[in-house]
């Protein structure tokens, strides 16, 4: 057995990179066309391709078969990995990938086959994860979504040591080698499921704070590209990170913004969602995707010049379903509108988002942003404690916090105090009970309105 691979601390080195250890340079993509498939076969290529080159890797080529269902043992038919082999050798390229996860034996059989390294959409997304987490949690997640990914398929690093001995023992080098390294990533995979798990209770922490006494909470949801960031950017004046990439940004985040009556409230990015988002990577980013759960109100955001929106849109449901957030209030903000055709008008949105309240928006042009966030308002003032209240003028803090947090339909300053119609978030209106007014009319003596 090498030596240097009984150190636990130099093998946990080595696997922070993985068996994803690096992007290929040339690729060529794989595909197979079945009759289950959800998304038209070249649409998700083109995808594909876009994931590949978020990853650095340069797609030379593609390949499709259509089956009515996928090659237990190579995904494709042997014929068709003779003309993959071939086309490796055409090209000089050092990876396939296919678009569709792979399960271990074919991953196995099909790098013997064509002898260069094969990887599927969830391996060369866990690839762009590893690449754009920038922060600790970040790279936690990515790594333990890595564990999860590598753990069935670690046969592929080892089964050139037992080709190197003979004789009559029962197992051979690599297969030992393998039951260490097993040992090895439980043991990793257990120590980062811990680490989450504190990051998890110490998100919890904030929410419940934010929860009791912080802005209502405004969550960005969408499909990878369709703008999420850019419009974190325009609705709360951050400088987050925006590139026409898919997963550009990976890490969430939190900025606070305001309508125009002065209501504030706690605007979050989060990861972007794709088709086929691997199960293991939901799992990972359970602490991440938790704050979905946790707001007040989703936007999501929607590249409406996509020729396939409805599709995109489908994907982001099934994803939201998955981490139980299926239910929540929800507004559609149709993006992109600045690159649609003069003219042109937007296909009819399908499934719950058709039910929804919409607003079409350019968040790089700043067109029609009013509009969102008069939606988020009447949204938000939906789901708050309606209040009437007189507030002494030694209250002054109480008038403030109500500009701050709630929204004001009318104000008036009378002979006892402040007089204050309006709405208020639940977590915020307990102090104004005690200053309900009675069910008749007041004396006005000056009316302004906020809203």
């Amino acid at each position: 057995m090498p030596e240097e691979y009984n150190n636990a601390n130099v093998y946990e080195e080595k696997h922070m990179s993985g068996l994803l250890a690096e992007a290929p340079r040339r690729a060529i993509l794989v595909s197979v066309d079945t009759p289950e498939n959800d998304w038209p076969v070249e649409e998700s290529l083109d995808e594909l391709e876009q994931l590949a080159q978020t990853a650095g890797v340069n797609c030379v080529d593609r390949a499709v078969q259509r089956l009515p269902h996928p090659h237990p043992g190579t995904v494709v038919g042997s014929g068709k990995v003779d003309e993959i082999a071939e086309l490796v050798k055409f090209h000089d390229c050092d990876a396939v990938i296919f678009d569709l996860e792979l399960k271990p034996v074919q991953h196995r059989n099909l790098e013997r086959k064509l002898e260069v390294q094969v990887l599927d959409r969830t391996a060369l997304i866990l690839i762009i994860f590893g690449q754009r987490a920038q922060t600790r949690e970040g790279r936690l997640q990515v790594e333990l979504a890595q564990i999860e990914y590598d753990l069935p398929r670690l046969a592929r690093q080892w089964s050139h040591l037992s080709r190197q001995r003979g004789g009559t023992q029962q197992r051979g080098e690599g297969e030992k080698q393998i039951e260490v390294d097993r040992r090895l990533l439980r043991r990793q995979k257990e120590q980062l499921e811990e680490e989450l798990e504190l990051v998890r209770s110490q998100r919890q922490l904030h929410r419940d704070r934010r929860k009791y006494a912080g802005a209502p909470v405004v969550a960005l949801v969408g499909y990878t590209n369709a703008g999420k960031s850019t419009l974190l950017n325009r609705l709360s004046g951050a400088q987050k990170l925006a590139e026409d990439k898919l997963f550009a940004t990976l890490d969430p985040t939190t900025r606070r913004a305001r309508i125009e009556g002065g209501q504030e409230f706690l605007l979050t990015d989060t990861v972007g969602f794709v088709q086929r988002l691997p199960h293991t990577l939901v799992a990972a980013f359970r602490a991440t995707l938790e704050e979905v759960n946790a707001a007040d109100l989703l936007v999501h955001v929607v590249d409406s010049s996509h020729p396939h929106v409805n599709h995109q849109i489908l994907a982001v449901e099934e994803v939201l379903e998955e981490i139980g957030a299926g239910g929540m209030p929800m507004v559609i903000a149709l993006n992109k509108s600045d690159n649609l055709e003069p003219g042109a008008t937007l296909p009819p949105l399908e499934g719950i988002a058709a039910t929804l309240p919409q607003v079409q928006v350019s968040a790089l042009k700043g067109t029609g942003i009013s509009d969102l966030l008069r939606c988020i308002s009447q949204a938000l003032v939906s789901q708050f404690v309606s209040l009437d209240v007189l507030v002494p003028y030694d209250r002054g803090d109480l008038v403030a916090q109500f500009h701050q947090f709630g929204t004001i339909e009318c104000e008036e300053y009378e002979e006892g105090g402040t007089h204050i119609r309006g709405y208020m978030p639940e977590n915020h209106s307990s102090p104004f009970f005690a200053f309900r007014c009675k069910p008749q009319a007041s004396t006005r003596t000056r009316k302004h309105a906020t809203v």
